[in-house]
C-alpha cells in the first residue's frame, strides 16, 4: 500500500524542523524522504522517483536555488516547493528561476504549507492537453504542449508542469483578459489572492522565454486592475513590464 502513497523529498537541515514536516506528511497518508544537504538531495533524485520536492533555499553547501536547477536539468516535470527564511523579493524571483514552482516563507502556517502540498501533487497528475494543438505558434515561437517543451527565438528550453498548465489556459482563453483570481484558481488551486507575486513572478519567466522584448511584453499582456491578457500577434492593450 505505501507504494500507492505519494513519495515526498524533503531537503532541509534544520532537524527540528525537518522532524516536523516529514511527521505532519506522513500523518497525511504521504511517504517522505528527509535529506540535509543539496547534494545528498541530488544523489537520492538521481535513483528514485518523488511526486514533490520541498526544498529549503539555505542549505550547506550547495543552496537550494542550485539544486532546483539541477533537479529541472534531470526533470521539467517534479513539482518543487522552495522553503526560504528569506523574505526580500530578489530570493524569491530567484527561487522562481531557478525553476521552483510556488515558495514559502519560513516561519509559515501548517494548514497553510499542507493545502499548499495538496495542491502541488494534485497538479502533477492533473491533466494532459487534448491533442489538438501539439504545437502552437506565436511569432517566433512554437509551444509543443504534450511534449513540455517549446522553441523560442532563444533556442529549445523544457517546460515545467505549471508552465505548461498557464499557457494552455492562455492559448484557451486567446485574447481574453483573464482575472488574476482565475489564473491563481486554475493553475495554482489557490482560493484566494494573496500570492500574487508567485503569479506575477511566473508572468516575468514566460516572458523571458517568449518576448522579443520582455520590458515591452506583445503575447503576455498586463490588464490593469484585471490580470493578465495573451495575444498571438502584437496589439494594443493594457500593457506594462
Amino acid at each position: 500500500m505505501s507504494e500507492d502513497k505519494p513519495h515526498i523529498l524533503l531537503v532541509e537541515d534544520e532537524m527540528h524542523l525537518a522532524r516536523g514536516i516529514c511527521f505532519n506528511l506522513e500523518q497525511e497518508g504521504y511517504r517522505v524522504s528527509h535529506v540535509e544537504t543539496g547534494e545528498k538531495a541530488l544523489e537520492r533524485f538521481s535513483y528514485d522517483r518523488f511526486a514533490l520536492v520541498i526544498l529549503d533555499v539555505m542549505l550547506p553547501g550547495m543552496d537550494g536555488f542550485a539544486v532546483c536547477r539541477e533537479i529541472r536539468k534531470a526533470d521539467s516535470r517534479v513539482p518543487v516547493l522552495i522553503l526560504t527564511a528569506r523574505s526580500e523579493e530578489g530570493d524569491r524571483i530567484t527561487g522562481l528561476a531557478s525553476g521552483a514552482d510556488d515558495y514559502l516563507t519560513k516561519p509559515f502556517n501548517l494548514n497553510e504549507f499542507l493545502l499548499r502540498v495538496q495542491g502541488m501533487l494534485r497538479r502533477s497528475s492533473w491533466y494532459r492537453p487534448e491533442p489538438v494543438e501539439e504545437g502552437y505558434r506565436f511569432g517566433d515561437n512554437e509551444v509543443f504542449l504534450l511534449s513540455y517543451h517549446a522553441r523560442t527565438a532563444q533556442g529549445e528550453i523544457d517546460l515545467t508542469d505549471l508552465e505548461v498548465k498557464m499557457l494552455a489556459l492562455f492559448f484557451q482563453k486567446e485574447g481574453e483578459a483573464i482575472p488574476r483570481r482565475t489564473l491563481l484558481e486554475s493553475v495554482w488551486g489557490y482560493s484566494s489572492d494573496t500570492e500574487t507575486r508567485t503569479l506575477d513572478n511566473f508572468i516575468v519567466r514566460l516572458r523571458k522565454y517568449f518576448e522579443p522584448d520582455p520590458a515591452n511584453p506583445v503575447y503576455f499582456q498586463t490588464v490593469r486592475g484585471v490580470g493578465y491578457r495573451f495575444k498571438r500577434g502584437p496589439g494594443t492593450g493594457d500593457r506594462d513590464s
